[in-house]
């Protein structure tokens, strides 16, 4: 299944209810942002939609991003 963009950025929002972002500590358009990455994780997606090790390398992403946000939120906290 294909996800687009608009399925992508309702998601994401609703994951961060419980670690929201202080849009407005950062200066820039929550929507705006969310519409340039979303589309940008599409644009990725799509070169990899044939690849055998697809689930592979969305899996890997993932875990960079989450061990990413958890260092940047330990480096807030000390």
């Amino acid at each position: 299944m294909k996800a687009n963009l608009k399925q992508l950025i309702e998601i994401a929002k609703e994951s961060t209810i419980s670690d929201p972002i202080d849009w407005k500590k950062v200066n820039l358009n929550e929507d705006t942002v969310y519409e340039m990455i979303g589309l940008s994780v599409i644009e990725m997606m799509a070169k990899i939609e044939n690849d055998k090790n697809r689930d592979v390398l969305l899996a890997a992403s993932i875990l960079k991003l989450t061990v990413e946000n958890f260092a940047l939120n330990l480096k807030d906290k000390v």
